[in-house]
C-alpha cells in the first residue's frame, strides 16, 4: 500500500495524527492542495486505498469494512501511535464513520469534507422523487454512476474494482452495513457540506441520454437538505462540533478552496487537543 507521512519527526506523544481518507477512485494525491497550509502544523498521513494510485490491487477486499481494517492494519504496521483525527472526503466520509465504529477508542476525532449521504432511507429517496416529479432517485443513480465505471473499460482495473465493492455494499439496500453502526462518541466533529451547486454539462448529458426523467435543480435541492438533516442529526450530541455550509461550492472543496478546509480542519485538531488534555 503506498503512503506519505508528514511531521511525524515533531509529533509529541499522545497528540492527534490526521488520517486522510479520500473518495471514490482518487488517491491520498488528491488532498495535496491541502498540504502547504497544514503540514507545518501537525503530523498526518495520506495512503491509497487497494487497486487506487500506487497500491496494489488486493482482490480479497470485498467489503467496506475491510477496506477499514486494511487501514488499521497500515496504522499499526507502521507504529503509528493514537489517536487519529479522521478525514473523509465523499464516499470517505462514510468510511471514517465506519472507522469511529469499528474503532471507537482509537478515533478524537471527525472531519468531513462534501460526504456522501450513507443515511439516506428508502422511503425519503422515494418521496423526493414524488415531491420534483421524478423518475430517478439518489440511490439508483449512485448504483447507475458505479455501474458506469464498471463497464468503462477507460478507467483503471483499480477503479473498476472499488466501484464494483461499493456497488454491492449498496445493492440492493443502500450501504446496509452501516445501519448498525455503533454510537458516535462524544469527540469534536466537523462537518462541511456544499449545497446548492452549479448544475455540471455531464449532469444535463446524462439525464437526457439515459433518459432517468429527473428535474435537477429542486431534485437536487431536496437532497441536500436530506444530506444536510442526516448530519446535523448525526453530530447532535457531539460537544465542540460544527457543521458548515458552503453555497455554490464544488463537491472538491478542498481543491476549490484549500485554504477555508484548512483553517477548519486545523480548528477541529486544536478542539481534538482540548478534548484529549480534559480527560
Amino acid at each position: 500500500m503506498a503512503y506519505k507521512t508528514f511531521g511525524l519527526d515533531e509529533r509529541k506523544a499522545n497528540e492527534p495524527i490526521v488520517v486522510f481518507e479520500s473518495g471514490l477512485g482518487s488517491g491520498g494525491g488528491g488532498y495535496g492542495s491541502l498540504f502547504p497550509f497544514i503540514q507545518k502544523k501537525y503530523s498526518g498521513i495520506v495512503y491509497d486505498r487497494n487497486g487506487i494510485g500506487e497500491s496494489e490491487i488486493d482482490t480479497s477486499v470485498k467489503t467496506d469494512e475491510e477496506v477499514i481494517r486494511r487501514l488499521h492494519d497500515l496504522l499499526t504496521e507502521l507504529k503509528i501511535s493514537l489517536p487519529y483525527l479522521l478525514v473523509g472526503h465523499s464516499i470517505g466520509g462514510p468510511f471514517v464513520r465506519l472507522y469511529a465504529s469499528i474503532y471507537p477508542n482509537e478515533v478524537c476525532g471527525l472531519f468531513f469534507i462534501d460526504p456522501t449521504d450513507f443515511m439516506l432511507t428508502k422511503e425519503e429517496d422515494n418521496k423526493v422523487k414524488i415531491n420534483t416529479s421524478s423518475s430517478t432517485g439518489y440511490r439508483e443513480l449512485f448504483a447507475i454512476n458505479l455501474r458506469n465505471i464498471i463497464n468503462d473499460s477507460s478507467t483503471s482495473i483499480g477503479f473498476r474494482n472499488e466501484a464494483q465493492r461499493e456497488l454491492n455494499e449498496s445493492s440492493p439496500e443502500f450501504f446496509k452495513k452501516y445501519k448498525s453502526l455503533q454510537p458516535l462518541k462524544d469527540i469534536p466533529v466537523t462537518v462541511m457540506i456544499s449545497y446548492n451547486k452549479h448544475i455540471e454539462h455531464y449532469e444535463t448529458e446524462m439525464n437526457e441520454k439515459l433518459k432517468l426523467g429527473i428535474n435537477l435543480i429542486p431534485w437536487w435541492k431536496e437532497f441536500d437538505e436530506l444530506r444536510i438533516n442526516h448530519y446535523a442529526e448525526m453530530i447532535k450530541n457531539n460537544s465542540n462540533s460544527q457543521l458548515i455550509l458552503l453555497p455554490r461550492y464544488s463537491h472538491g472543496i478542498h481543491q476549490q478552496d484549500p485554504k477555508i478546509v484548512a483553517e477548519a480542519l486545523s480548528n477541529t485538531y486544536e478542539r481534538c487537543l482540548t478534548s484529549l488534555k480534559s480527560k
